[in-house]
């Protein structure tokens, strides 16, 4: 039975470290090219200010109800559409990204490691010395030795993380500020997670179970350095403020349940923001008709805005309308200056024409939407298939390859490519690509036999 319970104490210890120091990634990432352009534009001088470059970190949507964001390793903010849909201003969001950030720039992913290692080694030290009280007879003060070192290693850990937050903290107002940005929503964004804490009784008596700081704390903290900016009182920019309340309303009709979205934005509800979540919500619930409506209202009131051409597209695609779905599509990419998830849309709405003719011109848009976007697997699975249908089966088992390695299917990946440099004139570009896909699940199949034993 000690030794059950010895398990048992360890085993939690560890799972709880592991939750504290490795944030959830098994959810599924939102791509969508009018919100990622957005969250481009309000990160990128932050970004700066964080003595970072914009074209290196990206701000990645989660699809998660809950408010939170984190960073997971790389420069990669991922933040939970809830923190979206939840917030009041875009300014709020910013203050989020902002202290995101702060992590980045201070190294805090490898740090964290460093922190789990040393509170690991505290619980180890206790669990040799209980095993030996045990050892001599004394198993109730050998389980007692053990308990108090599991608490002291997470003690240990979950401080060594409020200290990081706390510094994070002062990070992000530093990178508001200095790129002249106001605070407002940062502090603002505190007192919504200290009213949370109300809510489930948290408070600074219990702030040595947490692995951040309490609000208050965190507010008390920053307030007097975030008023006395002058960017304190600077009026928020409405350019990022419109399109943040359409991605809003996007996100409302895309990710709640369509019944909960109608009647958040009844159809007395002429705005565009309205308009844009009922199109969504229509459209997911099955009713193309009148999702179409919607679609056409958004379109009829700003003709030449990408991202209502695009949601209109996509409808009639999906509706079983692809040769209508292609026009208003086409016009989409052009405003939107070739965006390349647009770009995906399109070439898949050609390909679903069944016509020869739209092949070349579904090629050319999807050819260039895996160039300018390295990290879209269904753009390679449409490249693919319109390689295929139109006899170029290299080239199709080159882009499997491309989607397979991606998506960290390695055997596929190897497959696909040495099926791809058998048909591919050698030396040329796509060849070259072929190669070094092969060459490296090859490497990687070879240093982890045992992954890859058949």
């Amino acid at each position: 039975m000690i030794r059950a319970s010895l398990r048992q104490l360890l085993a939690a210890f560890v799972l709880a470290l592991l939750v504290a120091a490795q944030p959830a990634r098994a959810q599924s990432i939102l791509r969508d090219a009018e919100t990622e352009a957005l969250l481009a534009d309000m990160s990128a001088p932050l970004i700066k200010a964080a003595g970072l470059n914009p074209r290196d970190v990206k701000v990645v949507l989660i699809n998660n109800g809950e408010i939170n964001a984190f960073v997971a390793g790389g420069q990669v903010v991922y933040l939970h559409s809830g923190t979206i849909q939840d917030a009041k201003p875009a300014n709020e969001v910013q203050g989020v990204i902002a202290h995101e950030l702060g992590h980045i720039a201070g190294g805090h992913v490898v740090l964290g490691s460093r922190g789990y290692q040393e509170a690991m080694g505290v619980t180890l030290i206790s669990l040799v010395l209980g095993l030996a009280a045990v050892a001599a007879g004394a198993g109730e003060a050998g389980a007692g030795i053990m308990a108090a070192g599991q608490q002291a290693g997470m003690g240990k850990y979950l401080a060594f993380s409020r200290q990081q937050e706390a510094s994070t903290d002062a990070a992000g107002a530093k990178y508001l500020n200095a790129a002249g940005i106001s605070g407002k929503g940062y502090l603002n964004f505190f007192k919504t997670l200290q009213a949370m804490e109300y809510r489930y009784g948290i408070g600074r008596k219990m702030e040595f179970m947490l692995d951040h700081p309490v609000s208050a704390e965190r507010i008390a903290n920053l307030t007097e350095t975030m008023e006395k900016s002058p960017a304190w009182a600077k009026p928020l920019n409405q350019d990022w403020e419109e399109r943040f309340k359409r991605v809003q309303a996007k996100l409302d009709g895309y990710l709640m349940d369509p019944a909960q979205a109608l009647q958040k934005y009844p159809a007395t509800n002429q705005t565009l923001y309205a308009h844009y979540a009922r199109a969504y919500a229509y459209h997911r619930a099955g009713y193309p008709d009148k999702a179409d409506a919607e679609a056409a209202a958004l379109v009829q009131a700003k003709p030449k805005d990408p991202y209502f051409l695009e949601i209109q597209g996509q409808i009639l695609l999906e509706a079983g309308r692809p040769k209508d779905a292609v026009v208003p599509l086409r016009t989409a990419l052009r405003e939107s200056r070739n965006n390349p998830l647009i770009a995906t849309t399109l070439g898949h709405a050609l390909i679903q024409t069944d016509e020869t003719a739209n092949f070349d011109e579904a090629k050319g848009v999807l050819r260039t939407a895996v160039a300018r976007d390295d990290d879209n697997p269904f753009a390679w699975l449409q490249l693919g298939t319109v390689y295929e249908r139109t006899g170029d089966e290299p080239r199709a088992a080159l882009a499997t390859a491309e989607r397979a390695s991606m998506m960290g299917d390695t055997r596929t990946a190897l497959q696909s490519a040495r099926f791809a440099l058998g048909g591919i004139p050698q030396n040329t570009p796509d060849w070259i690509r072929a190669q070094d896909i092969a060459m490296a699940a090859q490497n990687e199949m070879e240093d982890n036999p045992k992954k890859f034993k058949r």
